[in-house]
């Protein structure tokens, strides 16, 4: 049989198997064309490249943020750790203003959330609509960290069946990040 004879896949079982793919979030942020800042959640990011570096999430159709990300020229990616829960919070919501309930400044173009210790400053290189999304590729041009642990997180927060939190709480045991059988 032809791949092209399968029958399609629903949405449902579709979601569901995906529910069960655990993935580290972050926030990623950008300027709107009337210069405010705006922002999301995603469950997406990942490297793309090391050389150059580079990342890539996706982005829905349906996101207020959609327009100004897929019409960006420079992003920031927030990488969030256990204790970001409610920052993760607000920026999954639909709320008008997700700045005002959070510290933030102006790093260059780009919106920097205060007290995410790790922060990629990225030049979009790519944008591919596809389906009810656009996967953004963006080209690393900084990383900051702003303590003593460098780039890596020790305990990232994670979204796993529907469900966000460390792995202690996703999971109900105390991995900290090494999976094991």
């Amino acid at each position: 049989m032809d791949i092209s004879d399968w029958p399609p896949l629903g949405v449902t079982a579709f979601t569901e198997a995906m529910a069960g793919h655990a993935a580290s979030v972050a926030v990623i942020t950008t300027r709107t064309p009337d210069g405010k800042a705006c922002g999301l959640l995603v469950s997406t990011l990942c490297s793309y490249s090391v050389d150059p570096p580079s990342v890539l999430f996706a982005v829905g159709r349906s996101a207020r943020s959609y327009p100004a990300l897929t019409g960006c020229a420079a992003f920031g990616v927030h990488l969030l750790d256990r204790g970001h829960r409610e920052l993760a919070d607000i920026f999954a919501g639909r709320v008008d203003d997700k700045f005002a309930a959070v510290a933030w400044r102006w790093h260059g173009p780009v919106p920097r959330l205060d007290g995410v210790p790790q922060f990629l400053t990225c030049r979009t290189r790519r944008v591919v609509p596809d389906g009810d999304h656009a996967v953004m590729i963006g080209g690393v041009v900084a990383l900051e960290t702003d303590d003593d642990t460098g780039p890596v997180r020790d305990d990232p927060l994670i979204y796993y069946r529907r469900r966000l939190g460390s792995w202690e709480t996703v999971f109900g045991d105390s991995r900290s990040g090494a999976l094991t059988d």
